[in-house]
C-alpha cells in the first residue's frame, strides 16, 4: 500500500480531502424527518427530546437487578435494558446441572414468572420502557413481558418496550440457539404477529447488527446482514396475511459503536437512508414510520481493552458522540470495566454520567444532524449506501440470509474478517493504545472481577422448588399440552406461551415443550 493511501476498516478507501466534486450524486440535505431519512427520523431530533439512555444491567437474582435498576433510575436512566443469564437464555432452569455455575454469573436468572414480579415491582411500565436482551428463548420471556405489565394493571394496548429476539444472528455469532433454524425464524415471525395484533406500540425484535460486528464482521458487513435478517422476518410475517404498514414501524436495530469516528456516523447515515427506500420501494410501506430506521446504538465491547482499562472510558465518550451525531434513538454504552467483568455500580455510573454530559452540558442536542452538508461525510455516506446494498445483493444471489446463515457461509465470512483484524492488531497495524501501542512495559493488570454469589444461587433453587410445590400442577400440564398442540398444528404458541407463564409454568418447561415438536438446532461444523 502506497503512504498516501489510506482505508478504513470497511474496505473504503479516503482521500485526503473533499470537495463539492467529491459528492458523486446530488447533496442528499433534504430536511430531517423527510424521507429518506438521511439527516433522522425526526424534524427537530433531540432539540424536542434527548435519546433515550437504556444502559444494560441485570446480574445475580431478580432481587440483586431489581436494586440495580431502582438505582440507575434514581440517577437518571431514562430506559431499561434487561441482561439474563445463560441460563435462560438457553432455555434451562436454574436447578438444570447443565446450569451449575452459570445461574446469575452474565444476567439476571429467570425461572417463572415469579422472577418478573420481583424484578419490575414498583417500575411504572408506563413510563419506563423496557428492552429484553434475549433470543433463543424470547418467547417465554416476552409472554412473561406482557403478563406481568398485565398483572400490574397496566394496558398491554399501550405497552411500550422491546424483545431483541432476533436469533438469526444467534447463529451468525453468540450461539445462544435452542431450535432449529427455520422453526427459530416461525417463532420470531409468531412474536412479531402477536404484537402486531395485540401489542401495537411494542417493538417485537430488534435486529442486532452489534453481535454480528462483535463477532468481526466490517461495519458494511454489520449493516448489510442485519438489514437482509430484517428482510427475511418481514417476508415471513407477510406471508401471515399482516400488511408492511402494520408492523415495520415497530421494527428496530441494534447497532454497534467503535474504531473510526467518521466511518461510523458515515454508516449510520447511509443506513438509515437505505432501509427507508428498502421499505418503501421493496415493500411499498405508504407510511413514513414505517421507513424509519430506529436504532439503539452505543459503544461496542469490542472496542474496549482490559490494558490500561481506564482509556475506556475515553472511548466510551467518543462512542456516545458517535451515536449522537449518528442520529440514534437510544443509547448505552459498555462500562470501562466491561472488558473483563460484570460493571461495577461505580463504573455504571461512570457510563450513564457521559451520556448526560453529552446531552446537558456539550450542546449536541442543539442542532439536527450537525455534519450534514459536510464534503467528507456525505461523500463516504454515499459510498457507504452503495456498498451496503452490493453485499446484500450478494447475499441475494447466493441463496438467501437464511441459507446462508444454515449453511454457515456467512459465519465464514464473519470468521475471515475477524482473523484479519485480530491479525492486524496482534502486528500493530491496527492501533489500540495501550494495547499494541503506547504500552506500560511493566504494568501489573490488577482487576476487580464480579463475585459469584452461591448463597444467591441457592436461593434462586429454594425459590424455584417452592413455585413447583405451590401452584396449580394440573393447569400447568394442561397449558403445556396446548403449547405442543399448536406448534403441531404449526398455529401461532404465543398465546398458549402466555397462558402457561401465567400459571407459572418454567422457561424449561415452556422450552422443552416447544422442543418435543420443533426438536434442537445442530451446528454446522465449518472451516
Amino acid at each position: 500500500m502506497a503512504n498516501n493511501e489510506l482505508f478504513w476498516e470497511s474496505g473504503l478507501k479516503i482521500n485526503p480531502l473533499y470537495t463539492a466534486e467529491d459528492l458523486q450524486t446530488s447533496s442528499n440535505l433534504e430536511k430531517p424527518g423527510e424521507y429518506p431519512f438521511t439527516r433522522g427520523i425526526h424534524p427537530l431530533m433531540y432539540r424536542k427530546r434527548p435519546f433515550t439512555i437504556r444502559q444494560y444491567a441485570g446480574f445475580g437474582t431478580p432481587e440483586e437487578t431489581h436494586e440495580r435498576f431502582m438505582y440507575l433510575i434514581k440517577n437518571g436512566q431514562t430506559g431499561l435494558n434487561v441482561a439474563f443469564d445463560l441460563p435462560t437464555q438457553t432455555g434451562l432452569d436454574s436447578d438444570d446441572p447443565r446450569a451449575i455455575g452459570e445461574v446469575g454469573r452474565v444476567g439476571m436468572a429467570v425461572d417463572t414468572l415469579a422472577d418478573f414480579e420481583t424484578v419490575f415491582e414498583g417500575i411504572d411500565l408506563d413510563q419506563i420502557t423496557v428492552s429484553l436482551t434475549i433470543n433463543g428463548s424470547a418467547i417465554v420471556l416476552v409472554a412473561m413481558y406482557f403478563a406481568v405489565a398485565q398483572k400490574f394493571g397496566f394496558d398491554i394496548k399501550n405497552l411500550r418496550g422491546t424483545a431483541q429476539n432476533d436469533i438469526l444472528k444467534e447463529f451468525i455469532g453468540r450461539g445462544t440457539w435452542i431450535f432449529p433454524v427455520p422453526a427459530s425464524v416461525k417463532l420470531v415471525v409468531d412474536i412479531i404477529e402477536y404484537a402486531a395484533r395485540e401489542v401495537p406500540k411494542y417493538s417485537p425484535v430488534s435486529v442486532c447488527g452489534y453481535h454480528i460486528r462483535e463477532s468481526g464482521a466490517n461495519p458494511i458487513q454489520e449493516m448489510s446482514y442485519a438489514f437482509s435478517i430484517a428482510k427475511a422476518y418481514i417476508n415471513e410475517t407477510l406471508k401471515r396475511g399482516i400488511t408492511i404498514d402494520d408492523f415495520a414501524s415497530r421494527l428496530s436495530f441494534n447497532f454497534d459503536i467503535y474504531g473510526n469516528l467518521f466511518e461510523q456516523i458515515s454508516k449510520f447515515r447511509a443506513g438509515r437512508r437505505l432501509w427507508a427506500k428498502i421499505i418503501r420501494e421493496q415493500y411499498n410501506a405508504q407510511k413514513d414510520e414505517s421507513c424509519h430506521l430506529r436504532m439503539i446504538a452505543g459503544g461496542g465491547g469490542g472496542g474496549l481493552t482490559k490494558e490500561q482499562p481506564e482509556n475506556n472510558i475515553i472511548r466510551s465518550a467518543y462512542y456516545a458522540l458517535i451515536s449522537a451525531l449518528s442520529g440514534t434513538q437510544t443509547m448505552a454504552l459498555c462500562s470501562y470495566d466491561e472488558a473483563y467483568t460484570i460493571p461495577t455500580e461505580k463504573a455504571a455510573e461512570i457510563s450513564l454520567r457521559t451520556m448526560q454530559i453529552l446531552i446537558y452540558e456539550m450542546g449536541i442536542c442543539d442542532t439536527v444532524d450537525p455534519l450534514g452538508g459536510s464534503y467528507f461525510v456525505e461523500s463516504m455516506t454515499n459510498e457507504f449506501e452503495t456498498a451496503i446494498k452490493q453485499t446484500m445483493e450478494q447475499v441475494e444471489k447466493e441463496g438467501d440470509i437464511i441459507e446462508g446463515i444454515s449453511s454457515g457461509r456467512i459465519q465464514e465470512a464473519i470468521s475471515k474478517q475477524a482473523y484479519i483484524r485480530e491479525k492486524g492488531i496482534q502486528e500493530g497495524d491496527v492501533k489500540k493504545v495501550g494495547l499494541n501501542c503506547f504500552k506500560k512495559e511493566e504494568e501489573v493488570l490488577t482487576v476487580e472481577f464480579h463475585p459469584y454469589n452461591e448463597e444467591n444461587y441457592a436461593k434462586q433453587i429454594a425459590k424455584l422448588n417452592k413455585i413447583k410445590a405451590e401452584r396449580d400442577n394440573a393447569k400447568v400440564k394442561k397449558c403445556l399440552e396446548q403449547i405442543i398442540e399448536d406448534a403441531r398444528a404449526d398455529k401461532n404458541i404465543m398465546p398458549a406461551v402466555i397462558e402457561a407463564v401465567k400459571v407459572y409454568a418454567t422457561v424449561s418447561e415452556i422450552t422443552n415443550a416447544i422442543k418435543d415438536v420443533y426438536g434442537e438446532y445442530e451446528e454446522q461444523v465449518y472451516f
